[in-house]
């Protein structure tokens, strides 16, 4: 039996977009933290789902031409465990969860969480923000949020889930912007391709060319503080959990693991990388091979001698 998997997307308002600019770690991580809350919050209540579900959430912070434009993806199966544990229940045929029910949620869970931040002086403001450091100019600030609506998307994606999971695994380890959309760097800027989703058909496709300044600036705007995780997982999916809650799924669902769980003496989790049999000596990476040839022959592709040199690589 197969499971529908459901793409899910929770955003930022621009206005919350500002001050994440200022507090990438905190506005980042509370985003993550909201958005799960309110898919696991609501999925559990009866009157929706009633049930335990799994998610995967994928953090990114530009829109295609490299603005602030923070949000999350999220995978999340079609269904999830009873509360008591004793089946599986399936969400219906093309519908997940009522996303403005989900918007109201995030809405009020992510001010909370924002609020409180603030009264903890976790928030840290400069320049034209500064004024927000005062908690009633701060209040005040966030008041009209708390009528607007919060954008949430979630449908079932069209390609099924391997569309998305290729879609997101393009930007896990990738900032703002892939090497296949740089078309030029000279003295007027740099030239890439990006997507105008306002228009439609062919007018998407459209070209920009920046200052070099400010390409940099952009794309500086999205690289994330040291450690933070771009990738977390929650409910039946959380790391603690995740074997046992998996193997659970499977056998509500009849379902066989398609191989064997790896077994982890040393207390690891299944899917967690192993040592690498062929490890470099210099930094510890994987080393690839690229060719075997006979001792005493010569490779068809010897090694050329490159000169160091210093590359940024976006992919």
């Amino acid at each position: 039996m197969s499971v529908p998997h459901y793409h899910v997307v929770f955003t930022l308002p621009a206005v919350i977009a500002g001050i994440a600019y200022q507090n990438k770690a905190v506005i980042y991580d509370l985003l993550f933290k909201a958005s799960a809350e309110t898919l696991i919050t609501i999925a559990a209540d009866p009157r929706h789902l009633g049930a335990r579900i799994g998610i995967t959430s994928v953090l990114h912070s530009w829109g295609s031409a490299m603005t602030h434009h923070p949000h999350v993806h999220m995978i999340v199966p079609g269904g999830g465990i009873s509360l008591d544990g004793e089946r599986w229940v399936a969400c219906r045929p093309g519908f997940f969860l009522p996303v403005r029910v989900l918007s109201r949620l995030f809405r009020r869970l992510f001010l909370e969480r924002l609020l409180a931040a603030h009264k903890a002086s976790r928030l840290k403001f400069f320049g034209g923000q500064a004024a927000h450091a005062d908690a009633q100019a701060f209040a005040a600030y966030l008041a009209p949020l708390r009528r607007a609506e919060w954008v949430v998307y979630a449908k079932r994606p069209f390609g099924g889930p391997q569309a998305v999971l290729a879609y997101l695994s393009r930007y896990t380890h990738r900032v703002a912007i892939a090497n296949s959309r740089l078309i030029a760097c000279d003295r007027n800027g740099v030239t890439f391709r990006w997507k105008d989703y306002r228009a439609e058909g062919r007018d998407r496709q459209k070209v920009m060319t920046l200052a070099t300044a400010e390409f940099i600036r952009r794309f500086l705007i999205h690289v994330l503080p040291q450690g933070f995780h771009r990738i977390r997982h929650y409910g039946l999916l959380a790391s603690g959990t995740r074997a046992d809650n998996i193997a659970q799924a499977r056998r509500l669902l009849d379902v066989q693991p398609t191989q064997p769980e790896a077994v982890d003496t040393n207390g690891a989790e299944a899917n967690e990388p192993k040592p690498l049999s062929q490890s470099c000596p210099c930094c510890g990476g994987r080393m690839v091979i690229i060719e075997r040839f006979q001792r005493g022959s010569s490779p068809r592709y010897p090694p050329a001698t490159y000169t160091t040199v210093i590359r940024i690589d976006t992919s």
